[in-house]
């Protein structure tokens, strides 16, 4: 799986599980939310979030990447 992959499945699962502990916890879990979505809105303009960091530390290529290894 390449990089952008990871981000989405990293995204999406932060998102519910910030919601589930909404509904079981309490109301500020959706300041968590409030943070993924706009970390996801900020990398549509820059293309890079604090996530690709982590991901590139630990050896995840990006799409581009993977495209050249194959060329």
């Amino acid at each position: 799986m390449h990089m952008e992959r990871y981000l989405r499945l990293i995204a999406g699962f932060f998102i519910l599980l910030s919601l589930l502990l909404y509904v079981v916890h309490s109301k500020w879990w959706l300041l968590f939310t409030a943070f993924v979505g706009l970390n996801l809105l900020q990398s549509a303009f820059t293309n890079w979030c604090p996530m690709m960091t982590f991901l590139k530390y630990l050896g995840v290529k990006s799409c581009e990447e993977e495209a050249q290894k194959r060329q």
